[in-house]
Formats: structure tokens, sequence, C-alpha cells
């Protein structure tokens, strides 16, 4: 390997160009998958969190599956037209509602899911299990680093902001 190469590959900029690029092409092969499936990926990532963990409230909800408020409502209107989901009162506070899985929803996705786990099993079935272990390890740290980083950056922002009122 060159000096060149031997830069390229420990440099930041090119951790980031593969990081990018493998992280891509997963999220094509999970789409596709999914798409494969008859469902699309909002629907199929909230029916996974529900069947794993839930119930939820709509904002739990939000942020265990990353979409957007409205978003969510127009997904969970969906879903539940289909009588897949269920909405629920969880608490004293009538604001807060959540929602649940359906025995036809659970019947739908249980298979979808295992489907989905048998496509990415696919590509990681190339990665030895000491590497998906590093890789899992080194992938966090990149992880709350960048969250860490973007607080910092947003608090500069806010400070910066503050100072010209």
């Amino acid at each position: 390997m060159s000096e060149a190469e031997d830069i390229r590959n420990l440099s930041s900029g090119g951790l980031w160009i593969v990081l990018a690029r493998a992280y891509r092409s997963m999220q094509a092969l999970v789409e596709q998958s999914i798409a494969s499936l008859g469902i699309g990926l909002s629907d199929f990532m909230i029916l996974e969190a529900l069947a794993h963990s839930g119930p939820w409230t709509m904002s739990q909800l939000c942020q265990k599956v990353l979409l957007a408020n409205a978003s969510m409502t127009s997904a969970v209107d969906r879903l539940e037209k289909k009588g897949l989901v269920y909405r629920l009162e969880i608490s004293d506070d009538r604001r807060t509602r959540g929602v649940s899985l359906t025995t036809k929803g659970r019947e739908l996705i249980d298979p979808l899911f295992a489907r989905h786990i048998k496509d990415i099993e696919a590509v990681m079935r190339h990665v030895p299990a000491a590497d998906r272990v590093e890789a899992r390890r080194i992938l966090k740290v990149i992880g709350f680093a960048a969250e860490d980083t973007l607080k910092k950056m947003n608090e500069k922002a806010k400070a910066k902001k503050k100072m010209r009122s």
C-alpha cells in the first residue's frame, strides 16, 4: 500500500466516504427487501417497532422510527384503517394516545420481519462474528461522537444568535 493510500485510509474524510457508501448500499438493500414484501418502509418500521417493544405513545414512536409527527399521524391512520394497529388511552392525560398492534398486524409483521432478517443475514454472513462485534462498537463510538459534536455546534449557534439579539 502506498503512503497516499495509507493517508486516505486513515483520514476522517476517507472513513466517512466508506461509511456513507456502506450505508447507501445497505439502505438500498433494506428498501428493496421491504418493498418486495408489499409494504412501505415507514409502515414496516412502525409495525416492527410495535411488534418488538410496543405499545408506544405517538411521540415515542416518532423517535423510535425517525418519522416527523405529521408523517407518523398519517402512517398510523393508514395502518389503523387497514386494521393493523389501534389507538389506546395510556394515561390520565387524554391528549396522550398510544398505538398498539392488532392481531392482524402481528400476523402480518412477524413473517415479513423474518424475511427481512433473512435478507440482511445474506449480507452479514460475509462478516465474521468478531468483526460484527468490533463494527458495532466502532459505529457506536462514531455515532455518540457525532451526537456530541452536533450538540456543541448547536450550543455555539444558539450563543451566537443570542449575542446578535
